[in-house]
């Protein structure tokens, strides 16, 4: 335990990112070999993630992660299932991307204890700290998710686009026209995307695929029409669509109704993480997640709300090729 907690001190003092593969990758391939034609969602729970108050255990977070990629890979030992994310036996020298979502502050963030933990199996795949970096927006968000910025090359990184900047050349797709971040440009050959699971007054929900909007110098253009379909298309400009391999969705916490910004009042603990390569089954698992919950309070469906998450079917459909959003095509693993 003593060398855990010492790997967390040090990448508490910085983060790195990873890469991701064109198209559905292997979940394609896994839909093809052994799920009849679906895409897989994993989602784990553990009812004592966070003990007898509202902090973490470190223990917990690191065993669900365990359970939840192992489960998704099939496979029994930890690191067999990590050396098969993004590009197998490959990706080990280059630089993976950990994208983290600090939008909306202190409260409802992506919680730093995953975020260690995910490094901490990275390195022990072989992918080395200083080929790991953790970004997202600004310092600001990093620090809402409780990381410390760091930018020496010798640990695991953690910055923002405020230190990299931003391409000064857009990408286009659709409606979508941006200039991405350099982080995401020149550094990462891969890319982790670790969201948090949120309502948004917005776009109804957020995580996967809104997440990234983090990646831009102008999210919000990406926002009208409740996201649809903006969201959809910032997912199809080639850096994003093909870098981001694979979602570990931070459900541990969530708000419900008046997100992204937290309410404490509206707080909840699903105790979860939803893993998958298809990031639009992702989010409409997480989406279900939400919608239940809303109405076990009484509150309106999203749609019902005035503000449907349209942008998830948009993003599967013939003009996107994402992913798969129907639930009938998602092969739904819970453990």
């Amino acid at each position: 335990m003593k060398d855990r907690r010492e790997f967390l001190k040090t990448a508490a003092a910085g983060v790195v990112l990873l890469g991701s593969q064109s198209s559905l990758g292997l979940a394609g391939l896994l839909a093809q070999n052994g799920d009849n034609g679906k895409s897989r969602v994993v989602v784990a729970r553990d009812a004592a993630l966070h003990g007898a108050g509202s902090r973490l255990d470190e223990s917990r977070v690191l065993a669900l992660l365990d359970r939840a990629v192992t489960s998704y890979f099939g496979r029994n030992k930890p690191i067999e299932a990590w050396n098969l994310i993004g590009f197998p036996n490959v990706h080990k020298n280059r630089v993976v991307g950990i994208k983290v979502n600090g939008w909306g502050g202190k409260g409802i963030s992506t919680h730093s204890v995953l975020v260690h933990a995910i490094c901490e199996r990275l390195q022990q795949a072989g992918v080395s700290a200083g080929n790991i970096v953790v970004w997202d927006r600004n310092a600001r968000d990093l620090e809402a998710c409780g990381l410390k910025i760091n930018i020496d090359r010798s640990k695991v990184r953690c910055f923002g686009n405020d230190v990299s900047g931003f391409e000064t050349e857009q990408e286009t797709f659709g409606v979508a026209r941006v200039r991405l971040s350099k982080i995401l440009t020149r550094e990462c050959a891969l890319v982790i995307s670790v969201p948090i699971l949120k309502d948004d007054e917005l776009a109804g929900m957020a995580f996967s695929m809104e997440s990234m909007v983090g990646a831009v110098d102008r999210p919000e253009t990406l926002h009208a029409n409740h996201g649809n379909p903006g969201l959809a298309d910032l997912n199809c400009i080639p850096n994003i669509r093909e870098k981001l391999c694979f979602t570990i969705g931070d459900a541990t916490s969530s708000v419900y109704d008046g997100g992204p910004a937290f309410h404490p009042e509206r707080l909840w603990y699903p105790n979860a993480l939803i893993v998958g390569e298809d990031r639009v089954a992702v989010d409409r698992i997480a989406c279900q997640m939400l919608e239940k919950k809303r109405a076990a309070m009484r509150l309106p469906t999203f749609a019902a709300a005035g503000r449907p998450a349209r942008y998830i079917d948009t993003a599967a459909d013939a003009a996107h090729k994402l992913g798969v959003s129907d639930p009938k095509r998602i092969k739904l693993i819970e453990v």
